[in-house]
Formats: structure tokens, C-alpha cells, sequence
């Protein structure tokens, strides 16, 4: 019998996931030696769970099987229950989302997975249904055939078991170096984004669509090399279709998830801070090379919802938001005709309610509106006949009230861990803004981000991967490290604190010494000596987030440039050559990875500005206002720097000078400095910018 208000050990956890399972009367355990041995000792299989908070269907499942008492029954009768964060354990998750990948041709969350006791996998699948529907087998069916099986079918148990984990292995070493890296491979990606590039609404392929972020980050580049319009393109008309649909929180800011339709119109509804933090990262460079100030609006926003709702009282930032609120998926950002005339009143509502498509149809379930954009202001008022100003105060008084009335609402849970990579993307994200828009918030928050992870989220020489509940854990993975160190360098050059490019350099040190493969190149995803994992990956592909090798090579080659260390470039350059198939092969799986080749392939603007710390301001504004992906940036005031910064920092060498009179600025490529310059104009000269 299962007790009533069963509690399992998933209380004791602090990830809010397994908290959300806690009171489910499913036996549940943490991943960890307690459910492993009792597995062993039983000879039980092991039932294996993945998901995140923020997971809509790993809801769905919680509600329909995990919380039903005779499917528990079924699982704590025959299984040992194991349920698993993915964003705590990434490491379990890949190596299986591996295998089910292999089983069924396609994975996502909730995963279930079926292992032997010594943790082989034999069975898998996303989420099941808790009866028969639509041709697919329910939870229960599959459950008791796949005990049965294992009772007594265990030979063939074994022979599946066996066969999917030397195909892990393989998939895990599948990365083989041949040959070089030529011009090819970033030309080859190009062609390879657009032919699958949607016209009519941006973004690659349909439905459901994802934004790309890191190939929209790469036509940028792709652009910048060979002048093609039709890569910017591309890209403007993607990042205005997102930021003007219904993947977009119109009101407060933020991307949600991905759209399940091509237009980008319905979204899945959670927020993750990572899509934010990646997203800030392409709309400022568009704003960069453009100079439209949509995308500069979009930033800010985004960073504003980050500030409002995403950032601890220490200073890092929380994980996600869930899609569900009052156990329906998006009612907390859905609207009404009525609800919208009742806030803001006859002359208003009629406006907002045209510019953002609230109908009483509605295009979401219920009725309800997705709020979204399908004319700017100034094609909309010329066909509504109305002044432009008028139908612009009309939105903007609209959103205000609306946000307020929203926070009314009971909002989707938060999940409130802070996770190291992530947050070393979001310390970028903010480190960027601050160059490009000269928000001095933006400088503090980045910061702030980064003191509390060298303070909170260091033990004995190692960085730990998550913090919750006043306690960081887990060993850091490579992702971790990369992530942050590149957030580190973000920091210093923009605030030219070097404190900052001393901690990069020194993790990175910790980075290649914990991580790097020392026969192949590249690095390992986890340290070695992880005991409970059957096989140890590289985490080679760029997917929802950057890989940890592709983010590993840009703090190579970023900290070689400067500080003059060649063998941190030859190491990049070993792991660019191990990709080099994968690059020709698969773009979309490695659009970061080409980032990062893109920045090795170019000869890198090596710049420094020396001087009067108060005048440097207009060569900073110039050298950030510029899209300039290739460049590191480093300054020396003769006035304030410590004796030996040009030790620290070879681009310094005999350039800070006491007797310098005024700023001036050298650009120095493939290692030869040209003569300095004092003027903007002399700056853009060199870098070849109009």
C-alpha cells in the first residue's frame, strides 16, 4: 500500500525539479550510491527519469503518471526510482539522451530511460502516456512488459544493453582530427543555413522553431567576411519576427523557449535564462552593425526583465521560469478582449488591442490572445488613420498598465538555482551591453554576477556547477569553466579591472588541466574518475547551448591574443582540427564551434588604449559601436597602472608611457602594432570601419 500524503526522499533535495516530485507516490530516489546499491543488491532495473522545472510535459507527466497511485505502484513494485535535474546533471543527461536518441531516432523531456543495475541502458523514451492513445503505448504497459522482460528475457536484456553502450562509446569518441581547416568550411556553413532558411518569417526550417541564436551569431560574421547581404538579411528578418511574436513577452521583456508554429507566433512558455543571455548577445551585434535602434530596444528589455526577476539578492541569476501557472501553460501571459477594454478604458483599448492582434477568436487556447506585432506603428496608423503619436502613446500606456496588472496574476514558478555556464553567459550578455550601450547597471550587474560565483561557488582550487539554498555542489563541468572564463574576459574589457583577466587566465590553467585530452585534443566534459558514468563525452555539438569546447576554444584563442601565450592558440587549433568533419558535415550542430573558427581564421585586432583614463571615452565608444567579433581590447593608464601590467599584459609593452600627453590607441595584427593613433577617425582607419 502507499501511504497517504507520501513523502520520498526527494524533500530532502535542493533542486526545486525533485522537490516538485517529493510528495508523488512514486518511491522516488536521488541519482547518488543509495538507489545504485539497492539496484545491485535487488538485481532491480532501474527506472531512470530526466526533466527540468521548467519542462511543461515533464509536468504533464508528473500529473498523469507520477501522481497516479497505481502506475506508482507499478514502478515501486518493480523498478528502483531514480529522478534526475537534467540542469544538475547534464552529464547523465547526454550520455543518456544518447541512447535513447539511438533507440527511437529522437529525444527530449521528460526522458525515461531503462537501465541495468550497472547502469547500462536497455530501453528509453521521452514522454509516455498514462494509458493507450493514439497507437502509443501507456506507462503501465510499458512498465510491466519491460519487467517481465527483465525477469525473463535476460539474455536478451543483455545483448541490448551491451550493444547500445558500445554505441555510446562510439558516439562519444566520434570526433577523429583529419587534416586541415580551410576557407571552405565557413563557406560551406553559409550555403548550408540558407537553404534551409525560412523567407517568409527568419529562422532556419519550420515548425517547431528554435532561435538559432549561434547561426544567426555566424551569418552575422559570415557577412562581415564576404560583404553577402543576403547573410544579414537573413538575420535582420529573423530577429524582428522573433522580437515581434508571440515568442516574445511583449510586455515584460524576455524570449520564451521556441515557437511551435513557424511564424513564431505560439510559443512553449517557459524562459530560460541561456536563450536570453545568447539572444542579448545577437541583437547587439545587429545594433552594432546596423545602428537600428529595434534591437537595441530588444536588448534592453530583455536585460530589464533579467534585473526585475531573474537576479538572487547575491547577485547571480536564477535558472528558468516554468510555461505553467494555475496548472495551465501560458495563462499567466494570455489576454482578452474584455480583460484588456477593462484596464484601459474605450479610447486605449481599441488601439493596443489592433497593434497587438487581441480579438475575440483570440489565437491561443480558451480564446485568449498571445500578444504580437504584425505592422509597426507607422503602417498601422496610416491605416487606422490615426497619428502616429497617438497610436504609440496608446501601446506604450498599454504595456505599463498591462504589466501591472499581470503581476496581479499568479505567476510560473521560478527556478531559482544558479547555474555556473549559464550564468557565465548572462555575465557576457551584460559585460557586452555595457560596451555597446554605456548602461553603467549593466557593468554592476555583470559584476555582481561574477563576484558572487568567485565567492559562492569555489571549494578547495575547483568551481562547482550549481548553487541553491545558500550552498553551491557539484563538481563544475567543462562547460562551466569555459563559460565563465569567457564571461571573465568580457568583464575586463570592459572595465579594464584586471583582477577580472586574472581569474580568466587562471581557470583557464584549471580548465586544461582538469578537462583537455591530452592524445586527441579537445576537451572531456567531466574530470576523470567519475565513477558513476558508463561512458565520458566531449559534449561536441552546440545545441540549446554552446558546447563546452566551442566556448573552451574562444577563451584559447581570446586569452592567447592577450597574453602572447602561443601554446593556448595551438591548442585551439588542435581542437578545431578534431571538429573539422563534424563543421563540414553538420553546421546547425556546431554554429558556435564555427564562431569560435571564424575568430581563429581571422587576423584578430590586437588593440590597446593607453593614456588618461578620462579620455578614453570616445575611442571605447567607437571601437564597441563597431561590430568588431575578432578583436580582444586591452588599456593601461600611466597614471594608475601597477609597475609591471605590461609584464601582465604583453600589448602594453612600450606603450604606456608616463609622458604621454593625450589617449591614443594602437592596433596591432598578427602580432606587428602599427603606429598609434589620437583620433577617432585614424581608429576606424585601421580597423577598416566605416
Amino acid at each position: 500500500m502507499i501511504p497517504e500524503n507520501f513523502t520520498n526522499r526527494l524533500i530532502e533535495e535542493t533542486s526545486p525539479y525533485l522537490r516538485q516530485h517529493a510528495h508523488n507516490p512514486v518511491d522516488w530516489y536521488p541519482w547518488g550510491t543509495e538507489a545504485i546499491e539497492r539496484a545491485r543488491r535487488e538485481d532491480r532495473p532501474i527506472l531512470l527519469s530526466i526533466g527540468y522545472s521548467a519542462c511543461h510535459w515533464c509536468h504533464v507527466m508528473e500529473q498523469e503518471s507520477f501522481e497516479d497511485e497505481k502506475i506508482a505502484g507499478i514502478m515501486n513494485e518493480h523498478f528502483v526510482n531514480i529522478k534526475v535535474d537534467r540542469e544538475e546533471r547534464p552529464d547523465l543527461d547526454e550520455i543518456y539522451m544518447m541512447a535513447v536518441q539511438s533507440l527511437t531516432g529522437g529525444g527530449g523531456w521528460p526522458m525515461t530511460v531503462f537501465l541495468a543495475p550497472d547502469l547500462r541502458p536497455f530501453y528509453g523514451g521521452t514522454y509516455f502516456p498514462p494509458a493507450d492513445r493514439h497507437g502509443q503505448p501507456g506507462f503501465p504497459r510499458v512498465l510491466l512488459a519491460l519487467a517481465g522482460q527483465y525477469r525473463g528475457s535476460r539474455d536478451r536484456i543483455e545483448e541490448v544493453a551491451a550493444n547500445l553502450t558500445e554505441t555510446l562509446k562510439r558516439q562519444a569518441d566520434l570526433l577523429a582530427p583529419q587534416g586541415q581547416i580551410g576557407e571552405d568550411i565557413l563557406e560551406g556553413a553559409f550555403g548550408h543555413f540558407h537553404r534551409s532558411f525560412d523567407l517568409t518569417h527568419g529562422g532556419m526550417g519550420s515548425a517547431p522553431k528554435f532561435p538559432n541564436s549561434m547561426a544567426l551569431s555566424l551569418l552575422l560574421r559570415s557577412y562581415r567576411r564576404s560583404g553577402n547581404r543576403n547573410a544579414l538579411e537573413m538575420v535582420e528578418l529573423t530577429l524582428k519576427k522573433m522580437a515581434n511574436g508571440g515568442i516574445y513577452d511583449q510586455l515584460g521583456g524576455g524570449f520564451h523557449r521556441y515557437s511551435v508554429d513557424q511564424r513564431w507566433l505560439v510559443p512553449h512558455f517557459e524562459k530560460m535564462l541561456y536563450d536570453n543571455a545568447l539572444l542579448v548577445w545577437v541583437y547587439l551585434e545587429a545594433f552594432q552593425l546596423t545602428g537600428d535602434g529595434f534591437y537595441r530596444r530588444v536588448v534592453e528589455e530583455v536585460l530589464g526583465y533579467v534585473l526585475r526577476e531573474m537576479c538572487s539578492e547575491g547577485g547571480g541569476f536564477f535558472s528558468t521560469q516554468d510555461a505553467d501557472s494555475e496548472g495551465e501553460e501560458g495563462k499567466y501571459f494570455v489576454w482578452d478582449p474584455e480583460e484588456v477594454e477593462k484596464i484601459l478604458g474605450e479610447e486605449v483599448a481599441p488601439l493596443f488591442m489592433r497593434y497587438f492582434d487581441v480579438t475575440a477568436e483570440g489565437n491561443f487556447e480558451h480564446g485568449k490572445s498571445i500578444l504580437h506585432v504584425d505592422n509597426e506603428i507607422p503602417v498601422l496608423a496610416r491605416f487606422l488613420d490615426v497619428e502616429e503619436e497617438e497610436l504609440r502613446r496608446a501601446v506604450e500606456e498599454g504595456k505599463s498598465k498591462l504589466l501591472g496588472a499581470r503581476r496581479q496574476r499568479v505567476p510560473p514558478a521560478r527556478d531559482d538555482k544558479i547555474l555556473l555556464a549559464w550564468n557565465g553567459m548572462m555575465i557576457s550578455a551584460f559585460a557586452r551591453a555595457y560596451q555597446v550601450l554605456g548602461v553603467d547597471s549593466y557593468l554592476q550587474a555583470g559584476e555582481s554576477a561574477a563576484t558572487f560565483v568567485l565567492e559562492n561557488m569555489v571549494e578547495n582550487g575547483s568551481l562547482l556547477h550549481v548553487y541553491k539554498d545558500g550552498k553551491a555542489r557539484l563538481p563544475a563541468y567543462q562547460d562551466d569553466y569555459a563559460c565563465i572564463i569567457n564571461g571573465l574576459i568580457d568583464l575586463y574589457e570592459a572595465s579594464f579591472e584586471l583582477s577580472w583577466l586574472r581569474a580568466a587566465r587562471d581557470w583557464n590553467q584549471v580548465m586544461v588541466d582538469r578537462f583537455w585530452d591530452r592524445k586527441k585534443g579537445g576537451f572531456f566534459y567531466t574530470e576523470e574518475g567519475a565513477g558513476d558514468l558508463i561512458v565520458r563525452t566531449k559534449n561536441p555539438l552546440d545545441n540549446a547551448t554552446p558546447s563546452g569546447n566551442s566556448m573552451g576554444v574562444l577563451a584559447l584563442l581570446r586569452i592567447s591574443a592577450l597574453t602572447g601565450d602561443s601554446r593556448l592558440r595551438e591548442m585551439a587549433e588542435r581542437t578545431l582540427i578534431l571538429y573539422g568533419n563534424l563543421m563540414r558535415r553538420s553546421p546547425s550542430s556546431c554554429a558556435q564551434m564555427l564562431c569560435a573558427l571564424d575568430f581563429y581564421q581571422e587576423p584578430v585586432h590586437e588593440v590597446a588604449v593607453v593614456g588618461p583614463r578620462g579620455d578614453w571615452a570616445p575611442f571605447l565608444h567607437a571601437l564597441h559601436g563597431s561590430f568588431l567579433p575578432n578583436k580582444v581590447l586591452v588599456g593601461g593608464d600611466p597614471a594608475a597602472c601597477p609597475t609591471n601590467l605590461a609584464d601582465q599584459l604583453p600589448l602594453l609593452k612600450g606603450k604606456v608611457e608616463a609622458e604621454a600627453g593625450q589617449a591614443k590607441v594602437y592596433v596591432c595584427r598578427n602580432s606587428v602594432c602599427g603606429q598609434p593613433v589620437t583620433t577617432v577617425e585614424g581608429l576606424l582607419g585601421l580597423l577598416m570601419v566605416e
